[in-house]
C-alpha cells in the first residue's frame, strides 16, 4: 500500500511539473520585464521543488548583473559576491546542471543545492540555482526528474529573456531611427525655411507671410509659380510649421508616371492584379496623418483628376484590383507652373478639383521679380557649397555679379544654384570671375530682350531663345540642359515646342 501511495504521488510530482513547464512556456514570452521574469520563474521553480532557498540571476550582453531574484539568502548580498561563488563557476565549467548534497552557498550552509545555466544561442544569460529541498520526511536530495524539470524551466527562460531582450533592442533601434528622422526632418524644415527667409523683397516677405498664417490649419494649398521657383520647398515649410510635421510628408510628381502607373502610385496596388505583382501601399496609405504633396498636379490626365477628386471629397480610396475602402486623414498640397484657369477653359482640368485644391493659393514670384534677393541668396548658395565641401567659401567679382543681376533665369532659384554650383568648382583663387558663368550668355542682358532691329519680343520667346541657347551650350545634351535649367525633362520637351 505504502508503495502505491509513493508511486501516486510520484506521478501527481511529475504532472505537477509538466504542468508547471507548459503553464511558463506561454507565460513566460509575454512578461514586460526582465526584473518580474526572474521574480516569476524563482517562485515557480521553488514551489514545485519545494525549495526554501535560490536565486535567479542573468547578466546582460556586456557581462553586468541585469536583474536577480533572491529568496531565503540575504537581499542585500552584492553583485560582485554572488558573481564570486564558486558553484556558479563549476555550473559554466559542466555545461549542465549540478546537485549536491551539504555544502556552503553564498557562504551560507545549506543541506542541499541544484543549480543549472540559464541559456541561449548567444551563449549563458546567467543562472537558477535551488537549495535546501524539504518535504515532511525532512531533507531530501534533489532526483534526477527534479535536474530535468530546472534544466527545461532554465531553458524557458532563456528563451524568453534572449525575445525580451531583442524588443528591448528593437524599442531601442525605433527611438534612435524617431530621433534621426525628427533630426532630419528638422534639417529639411531649417533648409527650406532658410532659403525663404533669404532676401527682403516685399514678394518673398508675402510668401513668408502666407505660409505662416495656411500651415496651422488643414486646408488644401495650392502652389503656383515657374518651375524652379521652390514650390516643393514651400510645400515642406508649411508641413514644417503645421501640427502634422511629426507624420509623413510623402511627395509625388503627377508629370514623371503615366496614368497606371500614377493611379497606383497613388492609390496602392493589390496582390495579383498582374502575374508577380505584389501588395503595395499608395502614397495616401503612406502619408496617413500627415501630408500628400501632388507636385505638378496640372499634368495628371483627367481619368485619374475625377479619381482624387472623390478622394478629396469622400477622405477613402481603393488600392488598384481592390474593393476595401481605406480611410485617410491626409492633408493635400499640390503645385503647378500651368495656368490652371486657361486649362479648364481648355477642358483639360476639372474645375471642381481646382477648387478642392485652391482653398488657399500661394503664388511663387519668379526670381527675375526679386532681383533684390539676388546678391542673398548667390552668398547663402557659396556657403553651402563651400561647407559640403570642406573649404572657404569663394567670393565673386563685381563683373560676374553684374552678369548675374541681368540674367533672365527662367530656370529662377534653381537655375541660380545649378550655375554658382558650377561655378564654384571652376573658381580660381579663391574667386568666381564671369567666365566661370558657364551658362551665362556674354551678351548684355538687355541685348536679349529684343531682336537684332531693336523689335520687342514676347516672354514665351525669350524663354525659347534662352532654352535653345542652353542647348548649345550643353552640346545637346537635353538632361543636363534640363538641370541647368532647373526644371525637368518633360518640362523642357514642352518649352522648347
Amino acid at each position: 500500500m505504502k508503495a502505491e501511495h509513493a508511486s501516486a504521488f510520484e506521478t501527481q510530482r511529475r504532472l505537477l511539473q509538466l504542468e508547471t513547464l507548459y503553464d511558463a512556456a506561454l507565460a513566460l514570452p509575454t512578461i514586460e520585464t526582465e526584473q518580474q521574469l526572474a521574480d516569476e520563474v524563482l517562485a515557480r521553480a521553488a514551489s514545485v521543488l519545494d525549495a526554501t532557498r535560490g536565486f535567479f540571476l542573468a547578466v546582460s550582453e556586456d557581462g553586468e548583473l541585469s536583474s536577480r531574484a533572491v529568496l531565503g539568502f540575504p537581499r542585500k548580498i552584492s553583485g560582485a559576491a554572488l558573481f564570486d561563488e564558486p558553484f556558479l563557476a563549476e555550473l559554466e565549467a559542466a555545461g549542465a546542471p549540478i546537485a549536491r548534497g551539504k555544502t556552503v552557498l553564498l557562504k551560507t550552509p545549506v543541506s542541499n543545492v541544484l543549480g543549472t545555466v540559464i541559456g541561449s544561442r548567444a551563449g549563458s544569460l546567467g543562472w537558477l540555482v535551488l537549495a535546501e529541498k524539504e518535504s515532511r520526511r525532512g531533507d531530501l536530495p534533489f532526483t534526477s526528474e527534479d535536474e530535468r524539470f530546472l534544466s527545461s524551466l532554465a531553458a524557458l527562460s532563456g528563451v524568453a529573456l534572449e525575445k525580451r531582450r531583442h524588443v528591448a533592442r528593437l524599442e531601442r533601434e525605433r527611438q534612435r531611427l524617431e530621433e534621426e528622422n525628427r533630426r532630419l526632418r528638422d534639417e529639411s524644415g531649417r533648409a527650406a525655411a532658410d532659403l525663404f527667409l533669404v532676401g527682403e523683397s516685399a514678394p518673398l516677405k508675402r510668401v513668408v507671410d502666407l505660409v505662416g498664417r495656411v500651415a496651422p490649419s488643414s486646408v488644401s494649398v495650392l502652389i503656383t509659380g515657374e518651375s524652379g521657383t521652390g514650390k516643393e520647398l514651400v510645400a515642406r515649410l508649411v508641413h514644417e510649421k503645421s501640427p502634422r510635421r511629426q507624420s509623413p510628408f510623402v511627395a509625388i510628381n503627377c508629370a514623371a508616371l503615366p496614368e497606371s502607373l500614377l493611379e497606383a502610385e497613388l492609390f496602392g496596388i493589390e496582390k495579383g492584379v498582374a502575374t508577380g505583382v505584389e501588395a503595395r501601399a499608395g502614397k495616401f496609405e503612406q502619408a496617413q496623418g500627415g501630408t500628400i504633396f501632388l507636385d505638378e498636379v496640372g499634368d495628371m490626365p483627367l481619368a485619374l483628376q475625377a479619381k482624387i477628386l472623390r478622394v478629396l471629397q469622400e477622405k477613402e480610396s481603393e488600392r488598384v484590383g481592390g474593393r476595401r475602402k481605406i480611410p485617410h486623414d491626409v492633408r493635400v498640397l499640390s503645385a503647378t507652373h500651368q495656368d490652371l484657369s486657361r486649362m479648364i477653359a481648355d477642358r483639360q482640368f476639372r474645375e471642381d478639383l481646382y477648387y478642392r485644391l485652391r482653398v488657399v493659393e500661394i503664388a511663387l514670384p519668379p526670381l527675375r521679380e526679386r532681383r533684390e534677393d539676388l546678391p542673398r541668396l548667390v552668398r547663402y548658395f557659396l556657403a553651402r557649397f563651400a561647407a559640403r565641401e570642406g573649404r572657404p567659401a569663394p567670393t565673386i567679382d563685381r563683373d560676374a555679379m553684374r552678369a548675374l543681376m541681368t540674367h533672365p533665369f527662367r530656370g529662377n532659384v534653381r537655375e541660380l544654384e545649378n550655375l554658382l554650383e558650377g561655378a564654384a568648382a571652376l573658381a580660381r583663387g579663391g574667386a568666381i570671375r564671369r567666365e566661370d558663368l558657364q551658362w551665362i550668355d556674354t551678351s548684355s542682358g538687355e541685348a536679349e530682350a529684343s531682336t537684332g532691329d531693336g523689335e520687342a519680343v514676347s516672354l514665351r520667346q525669350l524663354e525659347s531663345r534662352h532654352i535653345q541657347r542652353v542647348l548649345r551650350l550643353a552640346n545637346g545634351n537635353k538632361s543636363r540642359a534640363a538641370r541647368i535649367l532647373g526644371i525637368d525633362r518633360r518640362t523642357l520637351y514642352r518649352k522648347k515646342g
